[in-house]
């Protein structure tokens, strides 16, 4: 799978862009750098408004250049990428991050047969590019090989962002287009969700490239929790409907309060706007012991897993100020105090 011929290269990078002139020429840049030999570079613009058409032209034939003839969102982008590309092994890249020039072939390396997904750390950075952290921290453990079991107890595993995974082609064809109304803004939720039924996970612990931090992405979603919260449930929904597609979940498997991030979002959604909560029977201390069960259930260090069940507790059961305090600082960094995010900061490491 690894080794290139004459009409198929052995990666492709497709970069996805809106909007993002100011972010583009790095991250170009950083896909026409790497080391490993006929990467294919195909950029796709979905519709900008800035100047992100100019500076795809200013490349001329270095990258393929694609150009939406209107706004379809995240996965519409992605699937006018891959259905241009033709590498054995393909990542797509959001605009506003980077990689490292090894990136492809590390990626490459690890995407062996029976491969269907590689994923690796980032270092997450600021708008500037200053270096954080590591995304995911490096005291959260990748999940490798066959995670088809977790994808069952669970509905998640430990995995990453778009920018930091790459997908053999093999993988892609059997689940590829991506439905776009259901994930218009969130590629990876369903590509990390469905690929893994398809094929082994392989990681790469060292950062290969940079995920960058800011108001304007999905890492900076917004100051409103219960409208992000419930995004994200929703969101998750719209992953359990693709899994029960894709593996032998079963018609009515969904793994709810098995998993620990999604009671973490309709707690949230809860706490912060429960006239609008989507899930009627929902009570707070009820979410609260099911976020602890789950998270005593993780593959995390028991210090780690113990920390995570008080603050579902915490969340479920202390005075609604409380409640909706922790919460925030928990789900939106932005939102803590300095010395807060310094002292989660050092919990976090103590608990890895």
């Amino acid at each position: 799978m690894n080794s290139p011929t004459a009409d198929r290269p052995p990666f492709s990078i497709v970069i996805v862009n809106y909007n993002y002139a100011a972010f583009l020429p790095q991250a170009v840049d950083s896909a026409l750098a790497q080391t490993l030999p006929g990467c294919e570079v195909i950029v796709v613009d979905d519709r900008s408004t800035d100047d992100s058409r100019d500076v795809m032209r200013s490349y001329g034939e270095r990258i393929v250049a694609l150009y939406r003839p209107e706004n379809g969102g995240m996965s519409a982008a992605v699937n006018t990428g891959f259905t241009r590309s033709s590498g054995r092994v393909v990542l797509f890249l959001d605009a506003d991050d980077y990689l490292y020039p090894h990136a492809a072939e590390r990626m490459a390396a690890a995407a062996v047969d029976g491969v269907a997904q590689v994923q690796a750390r980032l270092h997450l950075v600021d708008v500037a590019g200053r270096i954080e952290d590591v995304f995911p921290a490096l005291e959260v453990g990748f999940d490798r090989g066959d995670v088809t079991a977790a994808l069952r107890a669970r509905g998640r595993y430990s995995t990453t962002v778009t920018s930091g995974l790459a997908f053999s082609r093999a993988a892609l064809e059997r689940i590829m287009p991506i439905p776009e109304r259901a994930f218009d803004r969130s590629a990876d939720g369903y590509l990390a969700a469905v690929a893994p039924l398809h094929g082994r996970v392989a990681g790469i612990e060292e950062p290969v490239g940079a995920y960058r931090r800011h108001d304007a992405n999905h890492s900076g979603f917004g100051a409103n929790m219960a409208k992000r919260a419930r995004w994200r449930v929703d969101h998750d929904e719209h992953r359990y409907s693709a899994m029960r597609e894709h593996g032998d979940m079963g018609a009515g498997w969904s793994p709810g309060l098995s998993d620990a991030t999604h009671v973490e979002q309709r707690l949230a959604s809860l706490c912060f706007d429960r006239a609008q909560h989507p899930y009627a029977r929902d009570r707070r201390g009820a979410l609260g012991l099911a976020g602890a069960r789950a998270a005593f259930a993780g593959t995390t260090s028991l210090k780690r897993r113990a920390t995570n069940a008080g603050l579902f507790l915490l969340a479920g059961f202390a005075p609604a100020p409380v409640a909706r305090r922790s919460l925030a600082w928990k789900l939106e960094r932005s939102s803590r105090p300095r010395v807060v995010d310094w002292l989660a900061g050092r919990l976090r490491r103590l608990m890895g």
